[in-house]
């Protein structure tokens, strides 16, 4: 099982294919694997090294409960020692959800590592949109998870909760995203379901800095299923040197 020590925590990830390499980061209780079920990794592992990474909290990676812990940027310092452990010295970074927030990360703490970004589902700015006002607790967003998407959240147990709790916290941090952003030098990819909440804040954010924006179906949650060969074809134009600021 391959697994990067950083900062005293492990980190699962898995490898297919080889090439340059894509690290793909999933969302909030969410785990690599649902890369692979979903059809991303086979779609490109045959011109690539796909990386799915578990988050820590999350799959078979680390699960502390010291929110301390869930920083944006040692979370993005996970995803670098993944890196590092690969012997690579760039990725394709893609992200959804709490894995764009964790790659906004990377792109403020460490953009030489970058080849390419993409963020999907996920406003830079104002981050995670929900309905109302009031910003709901974890038990709140896990026990909707649970009503609509029982199977995404089947592995979560009482005992992960304080760890996806501490998780979900960190999500506030999001000072200086659109200047480190701004400041990459390589292509940066938005992508947003048209159903999203997060959509028309992401759409906006590609506008005015001239970023590639991807409209595909769906919501938060259906977006990453319904065109997954729209979303794949436009990942490998970026892959490829394509994608750059419009």
């Amino acid at each position: 099982m391959p697994v990067v020590s950083h900062r005293g925590q492990n980190i699962h990830y898995e490898t297919m294919g080889e090439g340059p390499i894509v690290l793909m980061q999933h969302g909030l209780f969410s785990r690599g694997n649902n890369w692979l079920v979903n059809g991303y990794v086979k779609a490109l592992a045959d011109e690539y090294c796909v990386v799915r990474v578990d988050s820590l909290g999350h799959g078979k990676s680390d699960k502390p409960h010291d929110r301390a812990l869930y920083s944006r940027e040692q979370r993005a310092g996970d995803l670098v020692a993944v890196l590092d452990a690969l012997g690579a010295e760039r990725m394709h970074l893609v992200g959804y959800s709490m894995g764009g927030w964790m790659a906004t990360g990377v792109a403020k703490h460490h953009p030489d590592r970058l080849a390419s970004i993409a963020i999907g589902g996920w406003d830079p700015i104002g981050g995670i949109s929900f309905p109302g006002t009031m910003r709901p607790n974890i038990r709140q967003v896990l026990a909707a998870a649970r009503l609509r998407l029982p199977e995404l959240v089947a592995w979560v147990t009482p005992e992960i909760e304080p760890a996806l709790a501490a998780c979900f916290d960190a999500l506030t941090e999001l000072e200086g995203t659109r200047e480190a952003l701004r400041a990459l030098a390589c292509p940066v990819l938005l992508w947003s379901g048209d159903g999203d909440g997060c959509h028309d804040a992401m759409k906006k954010l590609a506008e005015e800095e001239r970023f590639r924006f991807l409209p595909t179906r769906g919501d938060h949650a259906s977006a990453m299923v319904l065109d997954v060969p729209l979303v794949i074809g436009e990942l490998k134009r970026m892959f490829s040197g394509g994608g750059a600021k419009t």
